[in-house]
């Protein structure tokens, strides 16, 4: 998978996508990223990528003139299967949309930042827009991160346990049972002899009884959609 990011602030980006599960995986070959400084498409002399908005109002704009350049550039060199926005007023990401991304092979991320973006960019680029949440950040970058460590985890051999993702919380609309290691007992908090009974039936029936528990208590919402489903 290659993964390109469009940012007018990059330092943001270099350090977290070289680390940890990502960072290993682009090691392995397993995913390219690249990130692509905005201000180097400006065509200002001050390289410049931010306006006033039109008709007043606080904040600056994202400047349609260096995204389009950018995008155009990248284009030319090869098709995308998703132009990504990441942006408070989209739907919220879900596993099941990581799922989805996960077998692309070619993604861009446009981040924006300052105010907002030009709607024109929105209009015209952009073929998937997403949200982390209902709430308001500095810039797309660390939803551009989230997004990226949430495809990647996914990816074929990135993984050590090849299981390991398909048990996460939201895979099967549960949230994920409660885990534990070593030692067994810490402190006189001791585990659930279920886990050390060998019993594998019994273990998964367990996990499924106290995975819908906590789908119950800590996410009601989702609940509500898996009994409705059955």
């Amino acid at each position: 998978m290659r993964i390109d990011i469009i940012t007018a602030v990059p330092e943001l980006l270099g350090g977290p996508l070289d680390h940890s599960i990502v960072g290993r995986a682009r090691k392995a070959g397993k995913v390219v990223i690249h990130i692509h400084d905005l201000r180097k498409y400006s065509t200002d002399k001050h390289r410049k990528v931010d306006d006033y908005p039109f008709g007043g109002g606080a904040g600056l704009v994202m400047t349609p003139q260096p995204v389009f350049d950018c995008v155009s550039y990248l284009k030319e060199q090869r098709s995308y299967d998703a132009v990504i926005f990441p942006t408070p007023d989209a739907p919220v990401l879900n596993q099941k949309r990581v799922n989805s991304l996960s077998l692309h092979q070619k993604i861009m991320i446009i981040c924006g930042h300052y105010k907002g973006i030009d709607q024109r960019i929105r209009d015209e680029l952009v073929t998937l827009e997403i949200s982390i949440g209902d709430f308001v950040l500095s810039g797309g970058e660390l939803p551009a991160m989230i997004l990226v460590d949430a495809i990647v985890r996914l990816l074929p051999g990135v993984l050590g346990d090849a299981e390991s993702a398909l048990d996460d919380s939201f895979q099967d609309g549960f949230l994920s049972a409660p885990v534990y290691t070593r030692p067994a007992n810490f402190r006189g908090l001791k585990i659930p002899e279920v886990l050390r009974s060998g019993n594998h039936e019994q273990i998964r029936l367990w996990r499924e009884k106290k995975a819908l528990e906590l789908t119950k208590t800590k996410r009601p919402d989702l609940y509500r959609n898996l009994i409705h489903k059955k």
